[in-house]
């Protein structure tokens, strides 16, 4: 089932479309698509949906890829059984929508709790990673010689800017804390928060080992890292991952990122995503 209006010309001005594809027994995703050219994946983080990068997207789409962006279930019209879930279900979530798409091998981009399922799919589905992109990541693992619980930075800030039992004060001083770098807009998050998404994306991360995704596979990763990141514990994936990772820095932004600085984030998915897709001789 698709919505959605076609331009009349290939990353001129188009509508996204929408379109629900069956996952498995009682799943069933939700994903936006707009473009034309090299596939690029976008997951989002904590919590939140595939909306908070229309912008992202369509200046990926204006600048010649085909982006396609997957809703959680609990989003949308994402539906499916959200108790007991671990990152290979939402990985698999993602793979039905690519094999659907036939997107082939795709530049994944993991925001914030994005990263996880984006290296958990590069490791249970490697057919159709071809790079990946952790865009403000909490790796997973702390630097040698930490005492520090990974996952676990501004844990009641992040936790409490999408609970919307707490006033709304609170709420934009806890977004300022994790999120959004000194000077910017941290309001523009008060919504777009699912609770029930959030608490089980959380539990499938602590429900999986950190070894079975942590590397995500083998193919090349941009570190792709927030100058004012509260949240992302910085320069893990290059010592632990050697030469195949690149680490840029996006300035003025914090671990938001997309609604901070949406040009330089997309502009810096591009350049990466045309290396990638140049050695694979597809642009």
């Amino acid at each position: 089932m698709k919505t959605g209006n076609s331009g009349h010309g290939p990353n001129l001005v188009e509508e996204p479309e929408r379109t629900v594809i069956p996952a498995g027994p009682d799943v069933q995703i939700e994903a936006i698509t707009e473009g034309r050219g090299p596939a690029i994946v976008i997951l989002p983080s904590l919590g939140r949906g595939a909306e908070d990068y229309d912008e992202v997207a369509r200046l990926l789409a204006a600048d010649g890829f085909r982006v396609v962006r997957p809703q959680p279930r609990g989003i949308g019209r994402s539906i499916g059984p959200m108790d007991d879930l671990d990152l290979h279900d939402f990985a698999a979530d993602v793979a039905a929508v690519l094999d659907h798409e036939g997107t082939g091998p795709a530049v994944v981009v993991g925001h914030a709790w994005g990263s996880q399922p984006a290296r958990m799919l590069a490791s249970d589905r490697p057919d159709l990673v071809c790079g990946l992109i952790m865009a403000a990541a909490s790796s997973g693992k702390m630097p040698p010689g930490s005492t520090e619980q990974p996952y676990r930075r501004m844990r009641e800030a992040v936790d409490g800017s999408g609970n919307p039992e707490l006033p709304e004060a609170q709420r934009i001083e806890y977004l300022r804390q994790a999120f959004f770098a000194p000077g910017n807009d941290p309001t523009v998050w008060l919504t777009g928060w699912h609770r029930e998404t959030h608490e089980a994306e959380s539990r499938a991360r602590d429900n999986t080992p950190i070894d079975s995704y942590f590397a995500g596979g083998s193919v090349p990763l941009l570190d792709l890292q927030a100058e004012f990141d509260a949240v992302a514990v910085p320069n893990v994936f290059k010592p632990m991952l050697g030469d195949r990772v690149t680490v840029r820095t996006i300035p003025n932004a914090g671990h938001a990122l997309a609604p901070e600085q949406p040009e330089a984030f997309s502009a810096a998915i591009a350049e990466f995503s045309r290396e990638v897709y140049r050695a694979l001789s597809i642009a």
